[in-house]
């Protein structure tokens, strides 16, 4: 890991040069994905099974995952490990309705003659993509399918590759446990394209979450405005401040557990203590060594790996608020009263006790984070991610007449006269029935 001081000259532009965000695309995947997006658009199943063929390796028969797979996928699985998946779901699931009681709901109110409002729905039908082949991500499967479930989202569809024509048993309890409707085995840009246009087999989605690789995320930017989709996802990052309270053992151990995501992630320690930051670069090296996924750590530490020296907290808060971090562990004292000093963190892990595996798996919150710094202006996939907004408005005759001479005012202002109309054509209305009245 490279030792970066706060202080010293060209520290900003280092740091920015260790964050390495780029939003540069390979032109080369773009047009790649394009051409299967077409295919899919063009010639639905039949180019679905055509880059199964040529992407997953086997030759697919039936689209879609039948009950009896999902109960042989039961069958598969050990007992403490379903109990382990039932658990999290059930923490999940109750930390997500609870976001939903406390600030999504519709209302409405009568003011001066009006009726204005907002109706909160749930979309129709959303797709959910899954990295998949013989990995298991049933953690993924979980965080995004339960915030549809809660939202009230009627139908919740599945894909993920089925490498060789397999998936693991854990990916299908998962989403049977969080509630998903119909699961399809494609993956790839053409998953993405066939949720976006829909095919003979596969329905339409309003919406598509979920990670996956570059050619995934480029078919996502693509489709985005023919359905919505969550985000698109860079390289994990965390970012640890600690003072002399803090284990080095345990910054050490999160650090890593960071770092075995991708060669590209970000794992960053900031601290105003010498004696922690050597400390923890002693158990990097000591526990590296009994890792399994080494040459993955490795590269990560080397190319993106930082300790940043500062001289306070107060500095090391400022630091971390720059880069807007998708993880903030605060392994300092006292690190709840850090938290109105910070803005900007997708999550954030206050304590020694807090690594961000708790997050990532059981103890509620969400853990599609923002990444890249954009967690400037965006927040954890939850369940307003599945809701849409449809505003009320019912005008009285005295709210008409009262103000509909400054609406047709402000149509006329801005040339717009067809506007200003169709308001003055009522007023001239509710003036000919007031005369008829009397």
């Amino acid at each position: 890991m490279k030792t970066l001081k706060s202080s010293a000259p060209g520290f900003q532009k280092k740091l920015d040069k260790t964050l390495g965000r780029s939003t540069k695309e390979s032109k080369k995947i773009e047009t790649v994905v394009s051409k299967i997006i077409q295919d899919v658009q063009k010639n639905g199943d039949p180019a679905l099974r055509h880059y199964t063929k040529k992407f997953d390796h086997h030759t697919l028969k039936n689209f879609e995952v039948t009950s009896s797979e999902i109960e042989a996928a039961y069958q598969k699985i050990g007992w403490e490990e379903l109990n382990s998946l039932k658990m999290a779901a059930s923490r999940i699931e109750a930390f997500h309705r609870i976001q939903k009681e406390k600030v999504l709901s519709s209302w409405g109110m009568d003011q001066d003659g009006i009726f204005v409002g907002e109706e909160i729905r749930a979309l129709h039908r959303i797709g959910i993509y899954v990295p998949g082949g013989l990995a298991a991500y049933p953690s993924t499967v979980l965080m995004n399918a339960i915030p549809a479930s809660v939202a009230g989202v009627s139908e919740i569809v599945m894909v993920s590759p089925w490498n060789k024509g397999i998936i693991n048993p854990y990916t299908l309890v998962a989403a049977h446990l969080a509630g998903v409707t119909r699961i399809f085995k494609i993956g790839g840009a053409q998953a993405i394209a066939a949720l976006a246009y829909g095919t003979k087999s596969i329905p339409a989605v309003d919406k598509i979450v979920g990670p996956g690789n570059i050619f995934v995320a480029t078919a996502k930017r693509l489709v985005f405005g023919k359905v919505g989709i969550d985000m698109i996802a860079g390289p994990t990052e965390v970012v640890i401040i600690a003072d002399d309270t803090a284990n080095p053992a345990f910054i050490a151990s999160d650090l890593l557990s960071q770092a075995e995501h991708d060669p590209k992630a970000v794992p960053i320690l900031i601290t105003c203590s010498e004696k922690t930051a050597a400390a923890v670069l002693k158990e990097i090296s000591r526990q590296l060594k009994t890792l399994e996924r080494r040459e993955i750590l490795a590269l990560s530490l080397k190319k993106q790996g930082l300790i940043i020296m500062v001289k306070d907290t107060y500095e090391a808060l400022h630091i971390a608020d720059q880069i807007a971090p998708e993880h903030l562990e605060l392994q300092i004292q006292n690190p709840m009263k850090a938290i109105p000093q910070l803005k900007n963190a997708g999550a954030i892990f206050l304590g020694n006790n807090t690594p961000v595996a708790f997050g990532d798996y059981l103890a509620g919150p969400n853990h599609v984070l923002p990444t890249s710094g954009t967690a400037r202006f965006a927040s954890p996939l939850g369940v307003i991610d599945f809701l849409k907004r449809s505003s009320l408005m019912e005008v009285s005759d005295a709210f008409l007449e009262l103000m509909g001479p400054h609406v047709a005012r402000l149509a006329r202002l801005e040339g717009l006269t067809a506007h200003a109309a169709s308001v003055e054509i009522r007023l001239q209305e509710a003036q000919k029935s007031g005369k008829r009245k009397k």
